[in-house]
């Protein structure tokens, strides 16, 4: 993903782009994750930039930024989502993608993209809370310490939270006749 809000010129912009752009993929995903689409997930990443381009300073003390810049994305997200209240993306039907795929000559990799979408499928009857929690943890490898942090709840609920939302995702990929879950998530 290309960002095209950098100046050629130095100094603040500089000292912004050298904060912000190893974590620009990382934020990429993020709000792939909880758009659905890409060009969503661009333009929220793009709003956030937007945004914080002028807080360089505040930033530079942050003693954390990844995880402040994790919080201040979903923050966005989700001030987004009240204002426009937008649907998932829809995802293929299992049929559907295995009839494309082979229609496309694959083989092996198959099985894998199929079990990938039926998760994506499964995470998307998720409520919002469950699904943003789970991308972030076992997705995005945030800590639990991170989390509290940009989820403002304490340790001990995330964790709870968490469990629930890994048995209610693998009640679904059961119930979808779908290969569960690996036991460590």
């Amino acid at each position: 993903m290309k960002i095209s809000l950098f100046s050629q010129r130095r100094g603040r912009q500089g000292s912004f782009e050298e904060l912000v752009m190893p974590h620009v993929e990382g934020l990429y995903r993020l709000a792939f994750h909880y758009c659905g689409q890409q060009s969503d997930a661009e333009d929220l990443v793009q709003e956030l930039l937007l945004k914080l381009i002028h807080r360089a300073d505040e930033m530079a003390r942050v003693e954390k930024l990844r995880p402040w810049l994790a919080k201040a994305l979903y923050h966005l997200f989700v001030d987004r989502l009240r204002r426009q209240q937008r649907q998932p993306a829809d995802t293929l039907e299992p049929a559907q993608l295995e009839a494309t795929l082979a229609d496309n000559g694959a083989g092996d990799g198959a099985e894998k993209l199929v079990l990938i979408n039926n998760i994506e499928q499964a995470l998307g009857q998720l409520n919002h809370e469950q699904r943003t929690l789970v991308v972030l943890h076992d997705v995005e490898n945030y800590t639990l310490a991170e989390l509290e942090l940009i989820l403002e709840a304490p340790i001990g609920t995330l964790k709870s939270r968490l469990h629930r939302a890994r048995a209610k995702l693998r009640q679904i990929l059961d119930e979808e006749g779908t290969q569960s879950l690996p036991a460590a998530c």
